[in-house]
């Protein structure tokens, strides 16, 4: 519990999948944990539920990740409940697996909006209350950086601009002892990518490991970077992928 026993975490999109299951693991590793959603108040209630019956201490804040306004709110409540905030983990975020020529400029709105703008929103707001020393994570793909797989080809776009940006801010805020870092998944097995179906076959075959993983190996890359061992990594983009990218 002492690794991270005095730090105030959010993540966005905390409810399911990958963003529950970092909550639950910073959480176990001490930090108090906020968590923004968008739908599914039921399920965000539920991982609240599961960090205080472990002896953690967590909220849940509805807070649409594209809606400046509501996410600003959340920060502030966070830093309220809290006393401050050390952590970000910039997790909400969305694929529409379509081919490119096949997809309306709605849908690749919709992407880049939350996949993007809504880092955007959410490092921004947080910045103004991080206490030095602070941890910015961001939740990008293995796509951002080598796409082999069709139908994300705007998805992979985002997702390769996350990279960049957490290159740049972290020249930006060094100066505050500020670490931002880009954990980069490869396939996971979630409710939005199943690991049964079409569309993991090629998933699949992608990985050197020829498996999904889970969300929990997602999880425990977010809680090193976020500790106090990975003080030194900033800028970096770390994959874990199963060797999908090897």
């Amino acid at each position: 519990m002492a690794q991270l026993g005095d730090k105030s975490a959010l993540i966005t999109g905390g409810s399911r999948g990958i963003g529950a299951a970092i909550a639950k693991r910073l959480a176990a590793d001490g930090a108090r944990v906020a968590i923004t959603y968008t739908k599914g108040a039921d399920a965000a209630a539920s991982v609240v539920k599961d960090i205080e019956q472990a002896g953690g201490k967590a909220i849940a804040i509805m807070a649409d990740a594209t809606d400046a306004k509501a996410v600003h709110a959340a920060v502030e409540k966070t830093v309220a409940s809290f006393g401050g905030l050390d952590i970000l983990v910039n997790n909400a975020g969305t694929a529409i697996p379509k081919l490119f020529e096949e997809s309306t400029l709605e849908e690749m709105d919709q992407v880049i909006n939350l996949n993007i703008r809504g880092v955007f929103v959410a490092t921004h707001a947080a910045l103004k209350h991080m206490r030095d020393g602070g941890r910015i994570i961001a939740i990008g793909s293995c796509v951002g950086e080598r796409n082999m797989t069709p139908g994300l080809v705007a998805y992979a776009a985002t997702k390769g601009a996350i990279k960049m940006f957490v290159q740049g801010l972290a020249r930006e805020v060094g100066d505050r002892k500020i670490t931002v870092n880009n954990v980069q998944p490869g396939p996971i097995d979630t409710d939005l990518n199943p690991a049964v179906g079409d569309w993991a076959t090629p998933q699949i075959a992608n990985t050197a490991l020829k498996r999904y993983g889970n969300v929990d190996d997602i999880a425990a890359m977010v809680a090193f970077v976020a500790g106090p061992e990975a003080s030194y990594i900033t800028g970096a983009s770390l994959t874990v992928d199963g060797g999908t990218n090897a």
